[in-house]
């Protein structure tokens, strides 16, 4: 990395609708059971997940109806914006800039499309200088928290003094679906919550930590474990096999070999901050890392409170580690599509 990136400041915004996991299983049971004769079988993964409750964009009644990509899609548009606003205003907020100070603006959202992008939809909101560089990003799935900061950082390392403002918005709930309904939107319903964060960098500043470096890995032949499949319908998720086993064979590996690249092992990390993409992941990752059972308490925390929000996740993890105090080095780590694991090296 050219020069130190500093990360000033970093917010969460939670999507406005409460939903208690014990309601969720309720009312998927009343519309799934009827259609879907293994849904008895599947529902313990409600009590498994770790989740407690979750935030979604619209209450839960809007779910229980019959919903194509227009509603799905101005849901989304609506629902995103207004998230990507607080986000953004409340890390804008603490790193004490405006909006017209911003220089680079990093959008990631992989739950929706929108042309313009969120950046754009935002821009009168936010003040946004017209000459702002925006750089939005789609496709990084549950990755995109820990990829889409680390390409942050590398904008503002490319330009000296440069802010840079990186947000990412998930809105997971509005691929829930109750036709053809497969294994894995059974395993969705159970799992996913709405969701934004946002983060203001700036290369040579002194923030709450620096990132010091970064990485990815992407395994080969590995292109059907995650994804979307697209239909008139929206969006449906895509889990052709089980991560947490995978998780747990294949990541620390990789991770070697990530941190080996920044001169680093894993006896020089004093804390992994994971994206705890269900509970048999965390479970998965504290087995890989070789972490003691129970030592990823953020990433369960959050969890229960949140449910698994893809890209912004792990950054609710960070914002939780930052202020129980972070160690001199942590390794911030998600998984997603591709099936790639990202990195980000940080020192406070």
């Amino acid at each position: 990395m050219p020069q130190p990136v500093g990360l000033l400041a970093l917010s969460t915004a939670n999507a406005p609708y409460e939903m208690a996991q014990e309601d969720v299983l309720a009312a998927a049971r009343r519309v799934m059971e009827p259609n879907f004769p293994n849904f008895a079988r599947l529902a313990p993964v409600f009590a498994t997940a770790g989740i407690l409750k979750r935030q979604s964009v619209m209450p839960m009644e809007w779910y229980l109806e019959p919903r194509g990509w227009p509603e799905r899609m101005a849901a989304y548009l609506a629902g995103a914006v207004d998230l990507f606003e607080q986000a953004a205003r409340a890390a804008l907020d603490e790193a004490a800039v405006t909006g017209a100070e911003v220089d680079i603006i990093v959008t990631v959202s992989s739950t929706g499309i929108a042309t313009p992008s969120l950046e754009a939809q935002a821009m009168g909101r936010l003040g946004f200088r017209p000459d702002a560089a925006r750089v939005p990003v789609f496709g990084l799935g549950c990755a995109g928290g820990a990829t889409g900061l680390a390409l942050a950082a590398r904008l503002a390392a490319s330009e000296p003094g440069a802010t840079v403002l990186f947000v990412c918005v998930e809105l997971c709930t509005l691929a829930f679906r109750m036709d053809g309904l497969t294994k894995a939107d059974i395993v969705a319903t159970a799992l996913f919550g709405d969701g934004a964060a946002a983060c203001v960098l700036r290369s040579g500043a002194e923030g709450f930590a620096e990132i010091a470096g970064y990485a990815e890995h992407t395994w080969p032949d590995t292109l059907d474990i995650m994804g979307w499949r697209v239909d008139p319908q929206g969006l449906g998720v895509i889990f052709a096999q089980a991560i947490p086993p995978f998780a747990r064979e294949k990541l620390r590996p990789a991770m070697d070999a990530m941190l080996a690249s920044q001169d680093l092992t894993a006896a020089d990390v004093d804390r992994f901050i994971c994206h705890p993409g269900g509970m048999k992941v965390v479970e998965a990752l504290e087995a890989s890392l070789e972490l003691g059972q129970g030592s990823l308490d953020h990433e369960r925390a959050v969890l229960a409170d949140h449910g698994n929000m893809s890209a912004p996740t792990v950054l609710y993890v960070l914002d939780r580690a930052r202020r129980a105090g972070l160690p001199k080095r942590s390794v911030l780590t998600a998984l997603g599509p591709g099936f790639t694991a990202s990195t980000v090296t940080l020192a406070a």
